[in-house]
């Protein structure tokens, strides 16, 4: 069985070809960072446009990696939740339009819990039940799994997502977008310790939510203090900008393992998975590993050719196709988060 997998939530217009035993034949992937560059962040005009044109090029270089034709599809697999509305429905048009055309099933991918089964691919082995950490651009999200289609959010930001405050604390210091990689650059050279910076919400360990919004801030007036200004004529030494990105990342890190372990707590599970485009981060993929070893908790890691959006952990489809999960042609695209899911 043969199933192409389609992603377009956010600014990657990315597909795949899977096998029903998980083998991936291709994997293409469409990146807009070019285009948002200048904005410092994703801009969703621009990107259900780039989508617009990107989708059909992507799918004829999937399929023609993958060395089968439309006729050999046995499936095809669509994310329709989260994520930017205009970008899922370029995605979702394209899909239906395909399971139409070829009269084949249509199946709806959850693009966070496919983020945390890029862990199971990765694995090669079962990982649930588990407690799923997604940490990227959007969402920074912990889910009880209990099978790999069966989600219930524990906790979430309740402002900035984790790398939204990569992006914007990157801006700041005149460090190119995406701000992640940049920031993990210059922090590589800083002293994680010069700046104390705020660790919102981790003195109560029953609560499993986040908020960046205040560490933000905290960066912006250590920077150029209360008031409007422009950051592009503040002149900060090589130096500052390097102990100003270990300090933040620092920081985000705390948070996230902190809560990351206090949910494996609360829900008394010993088995934690992780994806996400922050999810790449060196810093934060140190730390979950040494207090995993500490705590003698089993860890998967997205591989970081997985972290950031693909088509590839679209394979969830397979676990769906398997339950009959099968989707009508009136699909619909679902932008927010769902609490629950299964």
């Amino acid at each position: 069985m043969k199933i192409l997998t389609l992603e377009s939530t956010c600014d990657e217009t990315a597909a795949a070809v899977v096998t029903e035993q998980r083998e991936v034949l291709s994997s293409v992937v469409a990146s807009q960072d070019q285009l948002h560059r200048k904005f410092g962040g994703v801009v969703p005009e621009i990107a259900s446009r780039a989508h617009l044109e990107r989708i059909l090029p992507v799918i004829d270089q999937a399929t023609r990696e993958a060395k089968v034709t439309l006729g050999e599809l046995d499936a095809v697999a669509v994310a329709n939740t989260p994520g930017l509305a205009g970008s899922l429905l370029v995605g979702l048009a394209a899909a239906k339009t395909l399971c139409l055309a070829l009269d084949i099933p249509l199946i709806a991918i959850n693009h966070l819990q496919a983020h945390v089964y890029a862990c199971r691919l990765a694995a090669r082995e079962d990982v649930f039940p588990c407690v799923g950490m997604i940490v990227s651009g959007g969402h920074t999200s912990l889910y009880r799994c209990r099978e790999a289609i069966e989600f219930e959010l524990l906790g979430g930001t309740i402002d900035d997502a984790a790398g939204e405050a990569f992006d914007k604390v990157a801006a700041m210091l005149s460090l190119p977008y995406p701000g992640g990689p940049s920031i993990e650059k210059a922090a590589a050279d800083g002293n994680r310790e010069a700046y104390r910076f705020p660790r919102a919400l981790m003195d109560d360990p029953q609560r499993l939510d986040f908020s960046f919004s205040g560490l933000k801030t905290a960066v912006r007036y250590k920077i150029a203090g209360p008031g409007r200004v422009d950051f592009a004529d503040i002149n900060l030494s090589s130096r500052q900008v390097a102990d100003l990105a270990a300090s933040f990342q620092e920081a985000v890190v705390d948070c996230l393992v902190g809560k990351a372990f206090a949910a494996l707590e609360v829900t008394e599970m010993q088995t934690l998975c992780v994806g996400g485009g922050v999810a790449a981060n060196s810093r934060l993929r140190q730390r979950l590993d040494q207090q995993a070893q500490g705590k003698n908790v089993r860890l998967h890691m997205a591989p970081l050719n997985l972290c950031t959006d693909n088509a590839v952990m679209g394979a969830i489809a397979i676990e769906r196709l398997r339950a009959g999960m099968v989707e009508k042609l009136d699909l619909d695209v679902y932008p927010g988060v769902v609490r629950k899911t299964g």
